[in-house]
């Protein structure tokens, strides 16, 4: 074959990327940056921000927080939920 590739039949990539890797923006933590050391329960208006439309948490490549804020997070979103300050399912 000479260097084909067996599946395209094309000439290999100059670049050894590959030929789905993207570059993309690394995202930073919010709360790090903004230097918020904890999260709390009652702003509800923080919270909302990290919940889809269904009720579902935002995982941490979505939202792109640290791990230590994002167990803080979902725990103060459980705990505004059972409180009724948040809903468990969207509408």
């Amino acid at each position: 074959m000479g260097g084909l590739n067996l599946f395209t039949r094309k000439p290999p990539r100059k670049d050894d990327r590959g030929p789905r890797q993207r570059f993309f923006k690394k995202k930073v933590c919010r709360f790090c940056t903004e230097k918020i050391h904890s999260v709390n329960y009652k702003d509800t208006d923080l919270l909302q921000k990290f919940i889809t439309e269904k009720g579902k948490i935002v995982p941490r490549r979505i939202s792109g927080t640290c791990s230590n804020h994002q167990r803080a997070l979902a725990t103060e979103i459980k705990r505004a939920r059972f409180i009724a300050l948040l809903p468990f399912v969207g509408q």
